[in-house]
């Protein structure tokens, strides 16, 4: 089944979250080659492809994992959440309905 995963970033946590980009790169990586992710990627904190020292509010995963209890384990064990870059993270089951 399909979960996402909601994160919502501590404020001026920009430099831990671009410290720790490339390990939590690693993983979504590793979901992408299992076949495994739908998407992911974070929010700017402004209106811009490129926030700058604005940074992120956040971000958003969709994936598949085997239960909820596997999906909000994986949403832990990331990176971020070790370095302090989310203050809150919430995993709930998800249906794709379009694109087909």
């Amino acid at each position: 089944m399909l979960y996402c995963i909601f994160a919502e970033d501590r404020p001026d946590s920009l430099d831990k979250r671009l410290e720790t980009r490339p390990a939590h790169l690693e993983r979504l990586k590793q979901l992408q080659s299992e076949g495994r992710l739908v998407l992911a990627g974070p929010f700017p904190a402004i209106d811009a492809e490129d926030p700058g020292p604005a940074g992120f509010s956040g971000s958003l995963i969709v994936a598949e994992f085997p239960s909820l209890e596997e999906a909000r384990a994986w949403a832990d064990a990331d990176p971020y959440v070790a370095a302090g870059v989310y203050q809150q993270v919430s995993v709930q089951p998800f249906r794709k309905v379009l694109p087909e």
